[in-house]
């Protein structure tokens, strides 16, 4: 027969209450009687009534997460970070796919799955400036990306033009100065590419570096083989850069690829960067020196803000939060630093 909430309450010598407050996740009960509380589910395998317990307090213990494409390794470690941060809160997480098309962002906000989840961390590519009243939504949200400004709701993001204007920074430290930038969106401001050009414009800036539009590869969708097809497009025209800013890894791996095809060595001929600090890039043959945009605290804090909002639903103003940026340097750009770090 399976064990009971009295039953629990009998072996850990608490009452029913204290049981369904430790259940619940009540903040107010002195740890050693949690832990017997606790130990007392663990050994009678007491299993809670989640649906019981959704009734009483409004809430499903699920959150989404709607995100670009998983096809993309920082999104896919990205989610990966989410799941793990929302475990901790006790949080079950389901993954949305937008594909960046702006009906599908719209379906994500107004949607019928949002009555079966707690709150929504939220990374839209399609929507842009005149979009903030679309996040005017009756439920916790947490936004991720750069897309949208003065935002009505919490925020989350990366410091793209100040990452990318060091990493640009540390290849001109290097002495490089023919700085090919791969995955340019030619007249885009407010996203990722737009921002992360402003800032390797202004590190050419800093450093009396003038920019040549020969250096600037457009890709639009963000992956290894556009990374490598703009990357030969450069060299065909005659281009010869010392030195690569792959404005995300999947990018800088396809243009790692299409040098090494033409017999040019990494880095002794050209150096190569890459943004995101996804996984591969560390057994990439060089090893991938990348800006590390601060993905794990993006997770972890996106998650504990989504966390407040869904048990305080007050009207605190929203919070932005922009996360800690690092360099790792590698064998693409500094011979010697081969070892996965």
């Amino acid at each position: 027969m399976a064990a009971t909430m009295q039953d629990v309450a009998q072996r850990a010598g608490v009452s029913i209450k204290t049981v369904s407050n430790v259940v619940n996740g009540y903040p107010y009960i002195r740890e050693s009687t949690r832990q017997r509380v606790l130990d007392a589910i663990q050994a009678l395998d007491y299993q809670v009534n989640a649906a019981a317990r959704n009734l009483r307090t409004g809430r499903t213990g699920i959150i989404a997460l709607a995100l670009p494409e998983l096809s993309l390794p920082y999104f896919a470690e990205l989610a990966d970070a989410v799941i793990e941060s929302a475990d901790e809160q006790g949080l079950t997480v389901i993954i949305e796919q937008h594909g960046g098309r702006r009906e599908r962002e719209l379906d994500v906000l107004s949607g019928v799955r949002r009555h079966l989840t707690d709150g929504l961390i939220y990374s839209p590519l399609a929507l842009g400036e005149g979009d903030e009243a679309r996040l005017d939504v009756d439920f916790p949200l947490v936004l991720l990306g750069e897309r949208i400004f003065h935002d009505p709701v919490d925020h989350v993001t990366m410091d793209n033009v100040e990452a990318a204007r060091a990493a640009t920074a540390y290849l001109l430290g290097l002495g490089r100065r023919r700085i090919a930038v791969i995955g340019v969106h030619p007249g885009e401001v407010v996203g990722s590419a737009g921002l992360r050009l402003e800032g390797h414009l202004a590190a050419l800036a800093e450093a009396g570096v003038a920019p040549d539009d020969a250096l600037l590869g457009a890709a639009g969708l963000w992956h290894r083989a556009t990374g490598a097809e703009a990357m030969a497009a450069m060299l065909d025209k005659g281009v010869r850069p010392d030195a690569v800013f792959g404005l995300n890894d999947a990018l800088a791996l396809g243009a790692m690829h299409e040098l090494q095809l033409r017999g040019m060595r990494i880095p002794e001929d050209v150096a190569v960067i890459g943004f995101d600090d996804i996984d591969e890039g560390a057994y990439a043959n060089p090893g991938l020196t990348t800006v590390d945009p601060g993905r794990g605290q993006i997770a972890r804090t996106a998650v504990e803000m989504l966390a407040t909002r869904i048990s305080s639903r007050g009207a605190a103003a929203p919070h932005r939060v922009v996360a800690d940026y690092t360099i790792v340097v590698r064998g693409s750009t500094e011979a010697g630093h081969d070892r996965p770090a």
